[in-house]
Protein backbone atom coordinates (compact mmCIF):
# COMPACT_ATOMS: atom_id res chain seq x y z
CA UNK A 1 0.00 0.00 0.00
CA UNK A 2 3.07 2.25 -0.04
CA UNK A 3 2.72 4.09 -3.34
CA UNK A 4 6.20 4.62 -4.85
CA UNK A 5 7.47 7.64 -6.74
CA UNK A 6 6.25 7.64 -10.33
CA UNK A 7 2.91 5.91 -9.90
CA UNK A 8 0.97 9.13 -9.31
CA UNK A 9 1.11 12.22 -11.48
CA UNK A 10 2.55 15.42 -9.99
CA UNK A 11 -0.93 16.96 -9.94
CA UNK A 12 -2.35 13.95 -8.07
CA UNK A 13 0.50 14.19 -5.58
CA UNK A 14 -0.20 17.91 -5.12
CA UNK A 15 -3.89 17.29 -4.51
CA UNK A 16 -3.22 14.59 -1.92
CA UNK A 17 -0.65 16.80 -0.14
CA UNK A 18 -3.22 19.60 -0.09
CA UNK A 19 -5.88 17.25 1.27
CA UNK A 20 -3.54 15.99 3.99
CA UNK A 21 -2.19 19.41 5.01
CA UNK A 22 -5.21 20.62 7.05
CA UNK A 23 -5.23 17.38 9.03
CA UNK A 24 -1.49 17.64 9.71
CA UNK A 25 -2.00 21.22 10.85
CA UNK A 26 -4.84 20.38 13.24
CA UNK A 27 -2.99 17.31 14.51
CA UNK A 28 0.18 19.32 15.14
CA UNK A 29 -1.78 21.96 17.07
CA UNK A 30 -3.61 19.38 19.17
CA UNK A 31 -0.66 17.07 19.72
CA UNK A 32 1.76 19.98 20.15
CA UNK A 33 0.06 20.79 23.45
CA UNK A 34 0.75 17.22 24.60
CA UNK A 35 4.32 16.93 23.33
CA UNK A 36 6.03 17.12 26.68
CA UNK A 37 8.37 14.53 28.12
CA UNK A 38 5.41 12.47 29.36
CA UNK A 39 3.67 12.36 25.98
CA UNK A 40 6.66 11.54 23.80
CA UNK A 41 7.27 7.97 25.04
CA UNK A 42 3.84 6.60 24.14
CA UNK A 43 3.57 8.38 20.79
CA UNK A 44 7.09 7.23 19.93
CA UNK A 45 6.52 3.58 20.78
CA UNK A 46 3.23 3.48 18.84
CA UNK A 47 4.88 5.14 15.82
CA UNK A 48 7.83 2.72 16.00
CA UNK A 49 5.39 -0.19 16.28
CA UNK A 50 3.60 0.92 13.11
CA UNK A 51 6.96 1.27 11.35
CA UNK A 52 8.01 -2.23 12.39
CA UNK A 53 4.75 -4.05 11.74
CA UNK A 54 4.74 -2.68 8.17
CA UNK A 55 8.01 -4.58 7.60
CA UNK A 56 6.19 -7.91 8.01
CA UNK A 57 5.13 -8.77 4.47
CA UNK A 58 2.33 -11.30 4.02
CA UNK A 59 1.72 -13.44 0.93
CA UNK A 60 -1.47 -12.36 -0.83
CA UNK A 61 -3.58 -13.94 -3.59
CA UNK A 62 -2.11 -13.37 -7.04
CA UNK A 63 1.50 -13.73 -5.92
CA UNK A 64 1.76 -10.24 -4.38
CA UNK A 65 2.44 -9.20 -0.80
CA UNK A 66 0.85 -6.88 1.74
CA UNK A 67 1.14 -5.93 5.38
CA UNK A 68 -0.72 -4.62 8.38
CA UNK A 69 -0.23 -0.97 9.37
CA UNK A 70 -1.12 -0.72 13.04
CA UNK A 71 -3.54 2.13 12.40
CA UNK A 72 -6.26 0.48 14.48
CA UNK A 73 -4.31 0.21 17.73
CA UNK A 74 -2.67 3.62 17.11
CA UNK A 75 -6.06 5.35 16.91
CA UNK A 76 -7.38 3.47 19.96
CA UNK A 77 -4.40 4.19 22.22
CA UNK A 78 -3.54 7.71 21.05
CA UNK A 79 -6.78 9.05 19.65
CA UNK A 80 -7.14 10.07 15.99
CA UNK A 81 -4.98 13.21 15.94
CA UNK A 82 -1.93 11.80 17.69
CA UNK A 83 -2.33 8.61 15.60
CA UNK A 84 -2.21 10.69 12.41
CA UNK A 85 1.05 12.24 13.52
CA UNK A 86 2.55 8.93 14.73
CA UNK A 87 1.80 7.06 11.51
CA UNK A 88 2.81 10.00 9.30
CA UNK A 89 6.22 10.15 10.98
CA UNK A 90 6.64 6.38 10.53
CA UNK A 91 5.76 6.71 6.83
CA UNK A 92 8.13 9.66 6.42
CA UNK A 93 11.05 7.74 7.95
CA UNK A 94 10.26 4.77 5.69
CA UNK A 95 10.18 6.94 2.57
CA UNK A 96 13.23 9.10 3.26
CA UNK A 97 15.61 6.53 4.69
CA UNK A 98 14.42 3.18 3.31
CA UNK A 99 12.67 3.98 0.04
CA UNK A 100 9.46 2.33 1.21
CA UNK A 101 6.87 4.63 -0.35
CA UNK A 102 7.71 7.62 -2.51
CA UNK A 103 8.67 11.13 -1.48
CA UNK A 104 6.37 12.62 -4.12
CA UNK A 105 3.61 10.20 -3.02
CA UNK A 106 4.09 10.84 0.70
CA UNK A 107 0.96 12.98 0.84
CA UNK A 108 -1.11 10.20 -0.69
CA UNK A 109 0.34 7.50 1.56
CA UNK A 110 -0.18 9.61 4.68
CA UNK A 111 -3.69 10.58 3.59
CA UNK A 112 -4.62 6.94 3.00
CA UNK A 113 -3.04 5.26 6.00
CA UNK A 114 -2.33 7.90 8.65
CA UNK A 115 -5.30 10.21 8.22
CA UNK A 116 -8.23 8.30 6.74
CA UNK A 117 -7.13 5.05 8.40
CA UNK A 118 -6.96 6.68 11.84
CA UNK A 119 -10.32 8.43 11.45
CA UNK A 120 -12.09 5.27 10.29
CA UNK A 121 -10.54 3.17 13.07
CA UNK A 122 -11.32 5.73 15.77
CA UNK A 123 -14.89 6.34 14.60
CA UNK A 124 -15.81 2.67 14.34
CA UNK A 125 -14.13 1.79 17.64
CA UNK A 126 -16.01 4.50 19.53
CA UNK A 127 -19.27 3.59 17.81
CA UNK A 128 -19.07 -0.15 18.52
CA UNK A 129 -17.44 0.06 21.96
CA UNK A 130 -19.96 2.62 23.15
CA UNK A 131 -19.94 3.15 26.90
CA UNK A 132 -18.75 -0.36 27.73
CA UNK A 133 -16.14 -0.75 30.50
CA UNK A 134 -12.47 -0.63 29.53
CA UNK A 135 -12.12 -4.35 30.24
CA UNK A 136 -15.21 -5.36 28.28
CA UNK A 137 -14.91 -7.97 25.53
CA UNK A 138 -17.00 -5.62 23.42
CA UNK A 139 -13.96 -3.36 23.13
CA UNK A 140 -11.86 -6.23 21.76
CA UNK A 141 -14.48 -6.85 19.07
CA UNK A 142 -14.73 -3.12 18.40
CA UNK A 143 -10.96 -2.85 17.98
CA UNK A 144 -10.78 -5.84 15.65
CA UNK A 145 -13.57 -4.54 13.40
CA UNK A 146 -12.15 -1.02 13.44
CA UNK A 147 -8.70 -2.21 12.38
CA UNK A 148 -10.10 -4.41 9.62
CA UNK A 149 -12.29 -1.66 8.21
CA UNK A 150 -9.59 1.00 8.44
CA UNK A 151 -6.96 -0.87 6.43
CA UNK A 152 -9.50 -1.78 3.76
CA UNK A 153 -10.71 1.80 3.37
CA UNK A 154 -7.07 2.88 3.10
CA UNK A 155 -6.41 0.22 0.46
CA UNK A 156 -9.49 1.30 -1.49
CA UNK A 157 -8.24 4.88 -1.55
CA UNK A 158 -4.85 3.75 -2.85
CA UNK A 159 -6.57 1.61 -5.49
CA UNK A 160 -8.62 4.58 -6.68
CA UNK A 161 -5.52 6.78 -6.82
CA UNK A 162 -3.80 4.11 -8.91
CA UNK A 163 -6.83 3.50 -11.10
CA UNK A 164 -7.53 7.08 -12.13
CA UNK A 165 -4.01 7.62 -13.48
CA UNK A 166 -4.45 6.03 -16.94
CA UNK A 167 -7.84 7.76 -17.24
CA UNK A 168 -6.49 11.27 -16.78
CA UNK A 169 -2.78 10.99 -17.58
CA UNK A 170 -1.75 9.39 -20.88
CA UNK A 171 0.14 10.36 -24.01
CA UNK A 172 -1.30 11.08 -27.46
CA UNK A 173 -1.42 7.38 -28.27
CA UNK A 174 -3.33 6.58 -25.08
CA UNK A 175 -0.38 4.94 -23.33
CA UNK A 176 -0.46 5.55 -19.56
CA UNK A 177 2.16 7.90 -18.15
CA UNK A 178 2.05 6.72 -14.54
CA UNK A 179 0.25 3.78 -12.87
CA UNK A 180 -0.75 1.64 -15.85
CA UNK A 181 -3.92 -0.15 -14.73
CA UNK A 182 -7.44 1.35 -14.72
CA UNK A 183 -9.95 1.23 -11.87
CA UNK A 184 -11.50 -1.97 -13.21
CA UNK A 185 -8.22 -3.76 -12.49
CA UNK A 186 -6.67 -1.69 -9.71
CA UNK A 187 -9.62 -1.90 -7.30
CA UNK A 188 -10.16 -5.68 -7.32
CA UNK A 189 -6.41 -6.37 -7.44
CA UNK A 190 -5.79 -4.24 -4.35
CA UNK A 191 -8.91 -5.21 -2.43
CA UNK A 192 -8.64 -8.99 -2.87
CA UNK A 193 -5.53 -9.17 -0.70
CA UNK A 194 -6.67 -6.59 1.84
CA UNK A 195 -10.15 -7.97 2.35
CA UNK A 196 -8.51 -11.30 3.14
CA UNK A 197 -4.99 -11.68 4.54
CA UNK A 198 -3.85 -8.08 5.18
CA UNK A 199 -7.20 -7.13 6.66
CA UNK A 200 -7.22 -10.24 8.82
CA UNK A 201 -3.72 -9.38 10.09
CA UNK A 202 -4.86 -5.88 11.06
CA UNK A 203 -7.95 -7.37 12.72
CA UNK A 204 -5.92 -9.80 14.82
CA UNK A 205 -3.27 -7.25 15.75
CA UNK A 206 -5.78 -4.63 16.85
CA UNK A 207 -8.12 -6.96 18.71
CA UNK A 208 -5.23 -8.87 20.26
CA UNK A 209 -3.46 -5.75 21.51
CA UNK A 210 -6.68 -4.33 22.96
CA UNK A 211 -7.15 -7.60 24.86
CA UNK A 212 -3.51 -7.47 26.01
CA UNK A 213 -3.80 -3.90 27.25
CA UNK A 214 -7.05 -4.69 29.05
CA UNK A 215 -5.18 -7.27 31.08
CA UNK A 216 -1.86 -5.56 31.67
CA UNK A 217 -2.33 -1.80 31.24
CA UNK A 218 -5.94 -0.75 30.78
CA UNK A 219 -5.02 2.88 31.46
CA UNK A 220 -3.63 3.04 27.91
CA UNK A 221 -7.18 2.58 26.63
CA UNK A 222 -8.51 5.63 28.47
CA UNK A 223 -7.67 8.14 25.75
CA UNK A 224 -10.58 6.90 23.60
CA UNK A 225 -12.97 6.02 26.42
CA UNK A 226 -16.12 8.14 26.91
CA UNK A 227 -15.40 11.32 28.84
CA UNK A 228 -11.61 10.83 28.68
CA UNK A 229 -9.46 13.88 29.14
CA UNK A 230 -7.21 14.84 26.24
CA UNK A 231 -3.64 13.71 26.53
CA UNK A 232 -1.46 10.64 26.41
CA UNK A 233 0.95 11.39 29.25
CA UNK A 234 2.92 8.23 30.02
CA UNK A 235 6.51 8.14 31.26
CA UNK A 236 9.38 6.24 29.62
CA UNK A 237 9.43 3.88 32.59
CA UNK A 238 5.73 3.16 32.28
CA UNK A 239 6.17 2.14 28.63
CA UNK A 240 9.08 -0.24 29.25
CA UNK A 241 6.86 -3.31 28.73
CA UNK A 242 5.79 -1.89 25.36
CA UNK A 243 9.37 -1.17 24.32
CA UNK A 244 10.40 -4.69 25.31
CA UNK A 245 7.64 -6.13 23.13
CA UNK A 246 8.63 -3.85 20.29
CA UNK A 247 12.28 -4.94 20.57
CA UNK A 248 11.18 -8.57 20.27
CA UNK A 249 9.13 -7.65 17.20
CA UNK A 250 12.15 -5.96 15.64
CA UNK A 251 14.31 -9.03 16.21
CA UNK A 252 11.60 -11.13 14.54
CA UNK A 253 11.28 -8.72 11.60
CA UNK A 254 13.21 -10.96 9.14
CA UNK A 255 10.07 -13.13 9.10
CA UNK A 256 8.76 -10.42 6.80
CA UNK A 257 11.25 -11.57 4.18
CA UNK A 258 9.64 -14.98 3.84
CA UNK A 259 6.78 -13.74 1.68
CA UNK A 260 7.91 -13.75 -1.95
CA UNK A 261 6.74 -11.24 -4.50
CA UNK A 262 6.10 -7.50 -4.61
CA UNK A 263 3.10 -5.56 -3.37
CA UNK A 264 0.64 -4.72 -6.14
CA UNK A 265 1.45 -1.34 -7.66
CA UNK A 266 4.95 -1.16 -6.18
CA UNK A 267 6.93 -2.62 -9.08
CA UNK A 268 10.22 -0.96 -9.96
CA UNK A 269 11.13 0.28 -13.43
CA UNK A 270 13.17 -2.86 -14.09
CA UNK A 271 10.08 -5.01 -13.44
CA UNK A 272 8.43 -3.69 -16.61
CA UNK A 273 11.48 -4.77 -18.61
CA UNK A 274 11.90 -8.28 -17.21
CA UNK A 275 9.83 -10.99 -18.98
CA UNK A 276 9.43 -13.09 -15.83
CA UNK A 277 8.38 -10.15 -13.69
CA UNK A 278 6.03 -8.92 -16.42
CA UNK A 279 4.31 -12.30 -16.30
CA UNK A 280 3.95 -11.96 -12.52
CA UNK A 281 2.49 -8.46 -12.88
CA UNK A 282 -0.03 -9.76 -15.41
CA UNK A 283 -0.98 -12.71 -13.20
CA UNK A 284 -1.74 -10.32 -10.33
CA UNK A 285 -3.71 -8.01 -12.64
CA UNK A 286 -6.45 -10.22 -14.06
CA UNK A 287 -4.04 -11.58 -16.67
CA UNK A 288 -3.77 -8.17 -18.31
CA UNK A 289 -0.18 -7.55 -19.39
CA UNK A 290 1.47 -4.27 -18.38
CA UNK A 291 2.48 -1.77 -21.10
CA UNK A 292 5.27 -2.89 -23.41
CA UNK A 293 7.48 -0.04 -22.28
CA UNK A 294 7.91 1.64 -18.92
CA UNK A 295 5.33 4.46 -18.58
CA UNK A 296 7.26 7.66 -19.32
CA UNK A 297 6.17 9.62 -16.27
CA UNK A 298 6.75 6.65 -13.98
CA UNK A 299 10.27 6.20 -15.33
CA UNK A 300 11.06 9.88 -14.88
CA UNK A 301 9.76 10.24 -11.32
CA UNK A 302 10.97 6.86 -10.07
CA UNK A 303 14.46 8.27 -9.62
CA UNK A 304 13.26 11.38 -7.76
CA UNK A 305 14.81 10.16 -4.50
CA UNK A 306 17.42 7.55 -3.68
CA UNK A 307 17.09 6.27 -0.13
CA UNK A 308 20.33 5.68 1.82
CA UNK A 309 19.15 2.20 2.91
CA UNK A 310 16.84 1.01 0.11
CA UNK A 311 14.62 -2.01 0.80
CA UNK A 312 15.81 -2.16 4.44
CA UNK A 313 19.11 -3.62 3.23
CA UNK A 314 22.20 -1.73 4.49
CA UNK A 315 24.93 -1.99 1.86
CA UNK A 316 27.56 -3.05 4.39
CA UNK A 317 25.48 -5.98 5.69
CA UNK A 318 26.02 -9.29 3.90
CA UNK A 319 23.03 -10.88 5.62
CA UNK A 320 19.65 -9.53 4.53
CA UNK A 321 18.10 -10.87 7.75
CA UNK A 322 20.51 -8.99 10.01
CA UNK A 323 20.16 -5.95 7.76
CA UNK A 324 16.41 -6.08 8.28
CA UNK A 325 16.84 -6.13 12.07
CA UNK A 326 19.32 -3.27 11.91
CA UNK A 327 16.94 -1.28 9.72
CA UNK A 328 14.13 -1.81 12.23
CA UNK A 329 16.39 -0.54 15.01
CA UNK A 330 17.55 2.44 12.95
CA UNK A 331 13.97 3.30 12.02
CA UNK A 332 12.82 3.10 15.63
CA UNK A 333 15.72 5.29 16.74
CA UNK A 334 14.97 7.89 14.05
CA UNK A 335 11.34 8.00 15.16
CA UNK A 336 12.33 8.60 18.79
CA UNK A 337 14.74 11.37 17.75
CA UNK A 338 12.04 12.96 15.60
CA UNK A 339 9.53 13.12 18.43
CA UNK A 340 12.14 14.37 20.89
CA UNK A 341 12.97 17.14 18.41
CA UNK A 342 9.29 17.97 17.96
CA UNK A 343 8.85 18.03 21.73
CA UNK A 344 11.79 20.42 22.12
CA UNK A 345 10.41 22.64 19.34
CA UNK A 346 6.94 22.65 20.91
CA UNK A 347 8.43 23.57 24.29
CA UNK A 348 10.40 26.43 22.74
CA UNK A 349 7.32 27.77 20.98
CA UNK A 350 5.34 27.67 24.23
CA UNK A 351 8.07 29.54 26.09
CA UNK A 352 8.31 32.22 23.41
CA UNK A 353 4.56 32.66 23.03
CA UNK A 354 3.17 35.35 25.37
CA UNK A 355 0.47 33.99 27.64
CA UNK A 356 1.14 30.34 26.68
CA UNK A 357 0.72 27.80 29.45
Amino acid sequence: MHIPDGYLSPSTCAVTFAAAAPFWYIASRKVGRMLNTKAVPLISVVSAFCFTVMMFNLPLPGGTTGHAVGMGIAAIVLGPWAAMLAISIALLVQAVFFGDGGITAFGANALNMAIVGSLVAYGLYRLIAGTSPLTSGRRVVAGAIAGYAAINVSALMAAIEFGIQPLFFHDASGAPLYAPYPLSIAVPAMMLGHLTFAGLAELLITGGLVAYLQRYDADLLKATAPGAAAGVAVSWKATRRLWAGLAALMIASPLGLIAAGTAWGEWGVEAFQNPQTRAEIAAASHNIAPPEGVPAGLEKLSSFWTAPIPDYAPAFMHSHAFGYILSALIGGGLIILTFLALSALAGRVRRETPGAA
